[in-house]
């Protein structure tokens, strides 16, 4: 499997975002691992990266908390899914999150994503995804 050309990570926790992308550096999993530290700074990221010109750095993969300060993973998920189709194309979005509540679940699963998986993420986690996603 080739490495993803960008994965964004978004989550307002420093050590969170330093430990993942350490874990997916160090796994292979990408050329380029961007951070966003609430959904109003993904969406930018979204927004600049996604363009025709800039094409090749758009994230294939969206790792999403849930709850942030600013804008949170629902409300950007509610944001994403007015964005052009062009920045929506084959990005993956997979909700992190340690716990959720029903109402929140009912929600997201009716939002563009790809799952759920509890933090921390791990090796094997990754690895599962890739194959489900991504596996050519």
């Amino acid at each position: 499997m080739l490495p993803l050309p960008s994965v964004l990570l978004v989550d307002d926790d420093p050590t969170t975002n330093f430990l993942n992308k350490l874990l997916l550096t160090n796994m292979g999993v990408t050329e380029q691992v961007l951070v966003a530290e609430n959904g109003e700074q993904a969406l930018r990221t979204l927004d600049q990266t996604c363009t025709a010109l800039a094409n090749v750095a758009c994230p294939r993969l969206i790792f999403l908390d849930m709850n942030m300060p600013v804008l949170n993973g629902l409300g950007f998920l509610e944001v994403y899914v007015q964005m052009p189709l062009a920045q929506q194309q084959a990005i993956v979005i997979v909700m992190l999150t340690t716990s959720l509540h029903e109402h929140d679940l009912a929600r997201a699963q009716q939002l563009p994503i790809a799952g759920f998986l509890n933090k921390p993420l791990t090796r094997e986690k990754v690895t599962t995804l890739l194959e489900q996603h991504f596996a050519r």
